[in-house]
């Protein structure tokens, strides 16, 4: 049995989230505890000892992201519910914190419970934490990291250490630079949307790539991009035009178009 407990602001919110739970996952899911506040929330925490907090963002007295102010350690798994503010959506889908969007239904919770059962460690969940928090600070997106989902946990890494993507199926293979690669659990869509869209590129139905390892754009030879380690990959015929936009936006050198 999953233990949790949910804090929300709005009662009613809270009322209907556990008919959910008690309706759909009575057998799998038990809620130990409903509080209106983080302040409750850090009580029940230390209480009961979830193994997740359903947490709500946008309350009155404090977000939900000054909960992690309150402990040195997260031993729990924290999904955040939030009904808008795409600020604080993009944070948490950097981070890989999970998320429900409201009004929550029973199909968006089993798929998040289904994440929690293959999720990472309690190492993994304290640098999700700050990887979250560091994300939120920083400006500029090119340094942050990113939490990429694999089939044994997540791997941080650097946003702009990634040269390209290339998706297979229901998985992508995630290509780094010095020629470290990483399978990730998710479809290139998936990633596309995770990644910044001022970097990241959708060449083609298999490939997206990283703007700044773009050495060259031929089109000899079919339509092909070459990146700065040599790697050549095929540009759909329909992607041309916006290609070539993005990076003649970017000021590349008019020399490398041939």
């Amino acid at each position: 049995m999953i233990t949790c407990i949910i804090i929300d602001d709005e009662r009613k919110a809270r009322e209907s989230f556990k008919k959910i739970i008690d309706r759909y996952f009575k057998d799998k899911l038990e809620v130990l505890s409903l509080s209106k506040s983080v302040k409750e929330g850090v009580s029940a925490i230390h209480k009961f000892n979830p193994s997740i907090v359903f947490l709500d963002i946008e309350m009155p007295e404090e977000n939900g992201f000054k909960l992690f102010e309150y402990f040195d350690t997260v031993n729990f798994e924290v999904i955040f519910t939030t009904a808008f503010n795409q600020y604080a959506v993009n944070a948490i889908k950097y981070s890989a914190l999970d998320y429900l969007l409201k009004p929550i239904n029973f199909i968006d919770l089993n798929d998040a419970l289904k994440r929690y059962e293959v999720s990472s460690k309690l190492k993994s969940q304290n640098e999700r934490v700050e990887v979250l928090l560091s994300n939120m600070n920083m400006g500029n997106t090119i340094k942050s990291k990113v939490a990429l989902p694999t089939l044994s946990g997540y791997e941080m890494k650097k946003i702009n250490n990634i040269m390209y993507c290339e998706g297979d199926q229901n998985y992508t293979k995630i290509h780094l630079i010095g020629e470290q690669q990483i399978m990730v659990s998710k479809t290139l869509k998936y990633i596309e949307e995770l990644l910044p869209k001022e970097v990241f590129f959708r060449i083609h139905k298999t490939y997206l790539v990283n703007l700044n390892y773009v050495e060259k754009y031929l089109r000899t030879d079919g339509h092909k991009v070459l990146l700065d380690d040599g790697t050549q990959l095929d540009v759909a015929n329909r992607r041309i035009d916006d290609f070539v936009k993005a990076i003649t936006n970017r000021s590349f050198n008019q020399s490398n178009i041939k």
